[in-house]
């Protein structure tokens, strides 16, 4: 069902021991222009070297190497002759797989700490870094005795913070040298990166263009056709221009209106596409469908499952058309990027499945499509940066990101016509004056968000008993964490101020201050 377009090429892969902080380790080593990939800890060897990887990270994990349900991991990886960096738990699994030893430290070591360097001790890890360095903890293990063949190259007051054998390549610290807490991190991830790996630094957007246009092209076939999946957002828009560079008029874009998509979204979204990208768009309006099968459904992995489906069913429908009027269909254009795949499928290692996206879980077993995904190893800002090499528009690719099931899971508990007709009013609100107060482009997201609340106000010296409505707004480097924005006062009163006067069955505005984690962004 899933299509790989991207050829092996010189990377860095990274284990995952499900730390929250493992696909930082990611963004930190494409930064340096080095391609990056994240896999389970329980990859095979064989599927590790299909990266074509110059050096292997090991990353943090919750676990304890002496848990019984620890997560496994093959020893061989260990003696692959190539340079590994142990992070956190990466750092006692080498420890205890080398033959050092692991106990549980006195007290679990949780935020700042002071990493000295070990006097004399060489280390091209640690170049040209200074001798204390503040870094970030996370750990309730310490080592207890570092394995034969290795130097001590740093510690902390309490236990050793870095070790490495450069006979065997391996290095590996206690610390999270990913995290902007440890300040100088990322000059020894660039160390271990550029110097011991040897890292070309040469991933640029325009070499990933070149490869997935020549892989789309490979893939399709010189007579194959494909429909992209539309949604008017920044992923798709920029998914679709890929795939038409490579096999131009035989992608036909598909744009449907599920019944939750913003306000005049519909209208504006097939402008924008057909008039400043020149796409060959076809509009299908599919409202009534969607909001029929949402009827009664309160559950939002449900939600997601209904519009995912559906969607589904209506390209297939969208495809025979083509068929008949162009020739066959076999492939299905997707805009899904990096963060939806890690929060929808737990094959991180023992990450855990935080929600399922109506682009990747959410699709049939049975489905009659073949999917590509030119984006799905890619986060945010790195999709916005593909967009401008291919010379898209601003006003496109500085579009906020929106959920794949719209505001279906902007609506906590049932969608109906009248709910979709609400929120859709306060968005408009929440957007138009955001952007009236030049704040738009600099919050990851802001949105209104219809609550299953009641509430009794007082307008016009009457009582009122109405719905509730919540704002969203929040700042965020790739949508894996996040923090909420303190928008201007001034700006909560109009916005508040507007919602309650105009949008007739909303009689109360509440602002919400919660991070990710412990929250998501999207309330389902």
């Amino acid at each position: 069902m899933e299509s790989h377009l991207h050829p092996p090429h010189q990377s860095i892969v990274i284990l995952d021991f499900g730390s929250q902080y493992t696909q930082l380790i990611a963004r930190r080593v494409r930064e340096l222009k080095v391609f990056s990939v994240v896999l389970p800890c329980t990859a095979s060897l064989e599927e590790i070297r299909k990266h074509s990887p110059i050096g292997v990270i090991l990353s943090g994990g919750p676990s304890s190497v002496y848990d019984a349900d620890a997560p496994k991991f093959d020893d061989r990886v260990l003696a692959m002759g190539m340079p590994i960096l142990g992070v956190c738990y990466g750092f006692q699994l080498i420890v205890y797989k080398l033959g050092g030893s692991v106990k549980p430290a006195p007290r679990r070591e949780y935020g700042h700490a002071e990493v000295n360097l070990v006097a004399g001790a060489k280390s091209r890890l640690f170049a040209g870094l200074p001798e204390t360095l503040q870094v970030w903890m996370s750990h309730g293990d310490d080592a207890e005795k570092i394995p034969p063949g290795f130097d001590l190259i740093a510690n902390t007051a309490n236990a050793p913070a870095a070790i490495q054998d450069e006979a065997r390549k391996i290095w590996a610290i206690q610390f999270h040298s990913e995290v902007h807490h440890t300040p100088r991190g990322k000059e020894l991830l660039r160390n271990f990166v550029m110097e011991i790996c040897g890292a070309r630094g040469d991933w640029t957007a325009q070499q990933f263009i070149e490869e997935t246009v020549r892989a789309v092209r490979a893939t399709v076939g010189e007579k194959g056709r494909a429909i992209c999946a539309l949604s008017g957002g920044v992923d798709s828009a920029v998914a679709a221009v890929l795939v038409h560079k490579a096999i131009g008029d035989r992608l036909t874009c598909v744009f449907v209106n599920n019944g939750v998509l913003r306000k005049n979204e519909f209208e504006k979204v097939q402008q924008n596409l057909r008039d400043k990208l020149g796409l060959h768009l076809i509009a299908v309006d599919a409202s009534a469908s969607f909001l029929g099968r949402l009827e009664g459904v309160t559950d939002p992995e449900q939600k997601r499952k209904i519009i995912g489906n559906t969607f589904i069913e209506v390209f297939d429908v969208e495809a025979e058309r083509i068929w008949k009027n162009e020739g066959e269909v076999e492939w299905l254009v997707q805009g899904t990027l990096y963060p939806d795949v890690i929060e929808s499928v737990s094959v991180r290692g023992p990450s855990q499945t935080i929600k399922t996206h109506h682009n990747v879980g959410g699709l049939p077993e049975s489905m009659k499509l073949k999917l590509i995904e030119p984006l799905r190893n890619l986060f945010k800002d790195e999709v916005r940066r593909i967009g401008r090499d291919l010379g898209m528009p601003e006003e496109i690719l500085q579009r906020q990101p929106f959920p794949g099931p719209g505001l279906a899971v902007r609506i906590l508990g049932e969608v109906t016509p009248e709910r979709v007709r609400l929120l859709q009013e306060a968005d408009d609100i929440v957007v138009s004056e955001i952007k009236a107060a030049g704040l738009y482009t600099q919050v990851w997201q802001s949105f209104a968000v219809l609550l299953p609340v009641m509430s009794v106000g007082v307008m016009g010296d009457q009582r009122t008993y109405a719905n509730a409505c919540a704002i969203r707004a929040v700042h965020s480097e790739d949508g894996m964490t996040a923090d909420w924005v303190p928008l201007p006062h001034e700006l909560l009163r109009k916005i508040s101020s507007r919602i309650v006067s105009e949008v007739r069955g909303i009689n109360r505005v509440v602002y919400d201050i919660t991070s990710k984690p412990p929250g998501t962004i999207e309330w389902e």
